[in-house]
């Protein structure tokens, strides 16, 4: 961060925008002292309300921190402790910054994880972290933080990791606490259609340093700097598809046999016995049905809990433990779901998946060169170690990857040249079909385009078909050719992507639309 200067004036929503590496979460901490060890502060000020924050001790400190401050952390899984109930971590931040004292914590504690729409929030009280889903997480992240009472809230990327009907809630469910509670709110953020909905004022960083702090409806409206115009151009469309790649010939698809066939899916979760008592599996996924051709991509959308990752998992064969499945799938005209051995290892290679977070998939302990070859020698085991050199060679040219990759380790890596090394490693071993498990959803708009630019152009040159899972509605309008809608289970809609997605015919649907926030450029010029 670079002579990094603004205001934010009580009361409003001040976004601070920018793409990995801009500099927004390392000011963020720097503002609540929590910045790492390896980061120093060379010069500046920090005033809250005319106290500097820098001159502060630690102890007086940590009764800013929390009390009058309070942050929302982008992740929240890894910020509860997973070993304390989320009661007990709530009523410790109210007991160290708030006066209430004995019963009236718990009260306090449950009457928040109510306002925050937790159901049964009594009840839940005395639940761990895994107990609640991702989006109900956020919401006691969202508790914690306000239960304190603050008058800042640093919210950092609080609905990133959200799908659109849990995302809408979450920000509808600040902007009512703002407004009930008088709060400042610094939003973090790189999804631009948030900012739009959410700020008063914008502050855009690019390399830690401040290029543009417009208000938000300038900012929209004139965006008169080249790098903010690139990012609300790297914001993937119908029409941008059509532009750069000409519509889609998805018709053509029905005339030739599909190389995934799915038919009458069903998966249910195992439950563990109780001593003599055996409880009945817990079905996710109803009687699912769709085709995959070649060159085809399909996106499965859904709200969270929909089953849509167990499907990805179910067809690679990863829960094969964990779940009862009925239901077929043909791959190439081969049951996917019973085969074993040489027969399962052969369809191994042609059906591959992508992580959503590249970080947590590929091995920090081994060498990207290491990453790539692992797969061919376990499913091209006949291959010369010349021909997996030249193979990994080829991965790198394809993903735009440095010829230098091999020798480092993913952490030297950022996210978009991460997620490059994950499409890599599935495409080593040269599959038919790929799985695309929200691969794009922690990435940056500009990183996020590059993405979705090299799978259309290999799924050109290879003729790969893509069944893409995510909840991002505009990189389904760039990428989809067909589209599936799946709720509680089931698909309760699917059709051609701009037939599904400009007339839903179903509720579930028009409700997942409705929930979109959406980028409206009335662009005026001077």
């Amino acid at each position: 961060v670079k002579n990094l200067s603004f205001k934010v004036t009580a009361g409003q929503t001040f976004a601070l925008v920018g793409e990995s590496g801009s500099g927004k979460s390392m000011t963020a901490l720097a503002i609540m002292r929590l910045l790492p060890e390896a980061a120093v502060i060379h010069s500046g000020q920090i005033h809250l309300e005319g106290t500097e924050l820098f001159e502060l001790s630690e102890a007086q400190m940590r009764r800013v921190r929390g009390g009058k401050v309070a942050m929302i952390f982008q992740e929240p899984a890894t910020c509860l402790n997973p070993v304390l109930r989320i009661g007990d971590q709530l009523v410790e931040s109210m007991r160290l910054h708030t006066s209430y004292k004995g019963g009236e914590l718990k009260q306090r504690a449950v009457h928040w994880l109510e306002k925050v729409g937790i159901p049964n929030a009594e009840q839940r009280f005395h639940d761990y972290p895994f107990q609640f889903s991702g989006g109900q997480r956020q919401r006691i992240m969202i508790a914690m933080a306000l239960a304190v009472e603050p008058e800042v809230l640093i919210a950092d990327e609080p609905t990133t990791a959200l799908d659109v009907t849990v995302q809408a809630q979450i920000l509808q469910l600040l902007k009512e606490m703002q407004q009930e509670l008088g709060l400042t709110v610094l939003l973090i953020t790189h999804d631009l259609a948030v900012v739009q909905h959410m700020a008063d004022e914008v502050a855009l960083l690019r390399y830690g340093q401040l290029v543009v702090k417009r208000s938000a409806q300038a900012f929209f409206q004139r965006p008169d700097h080249e790098y903010a115009q690139q990012l609300l151009d790297a914001i993937p469309s119908f029409a941008q598809r059509e532009s750069k790649y000409g519509p889609t010939q998805t018709l053509a698809f029905d005339e030739q046999a599909p190389v995934l066939s799915v038919q009458n899916l069903q998966v249910a979760y195992k439950q563990k016995r109780h001593l003599f008592k055996a409880h009945e599996p817990i079905p996710v996924v109803h009687s699912l049905s769709f085709d995959l051709h070649k060159g085809q991509t399909l996106a499965l959308l859904g709200a969270s809990g929909c089953g849509k990752s167990t499907v990805a998992k179910t067809l690679l064969r990863l829960l094969d433990e964990q779940v009862v499945v009925q239901g077929q799938a043909q791959l190439l005209g081969q049951n996917l779901l019973t085969s074993r051995g040489a027969q399962l290892a052969q369809q191994r290679r042609i059906i591959q998946i992508v992580f959503q977070d590249p970080f947590s998939s590929l091995n920090p302990r081994m060498m990207v060169g290491e990453i790539l070859t692992e797969g061919l020698k376990s499913l091209q085991p006949h291959w010369s170690a010349r021909q997996r050199q030249q193979r990994i060679k080829e991965l790198l040219e394809l993903t735009a990857m440095p010829a230098n990759s091999l020798q480092r380790y993913a952490h030297e890596f950022s996210g978009g040249q991460r997620q490059r090394i994950a499409i890599a490693r599935a495409l080593a071993v040269e599959p038919q079909v790929l799985i695309c498990d929200e691969p794009t959803s922690a990435l940056d708009v500009s990183v996020q385009a590059q993405i979705l630019d090299l799978l259309i152009q290999l799924q050109q040159e290879t003729g790969l078909a893509y069944l893409f899972i995510t909840h991002n509605f505009s990189v389904v309008e760039y990428i989809a050719d067909q589209v599936a809608v799946m709720d509680k289970g089931k698909i309760v809609e699917m059709g051609l992507a701009h037939q599904v997605l400009q007339h839903p015919q179903q509720v579930v649907t028009q409700q997942l639309l409705a929930s979109v926030p959406r980028l409206s450029l009335e662009v005026t010029t001077n």
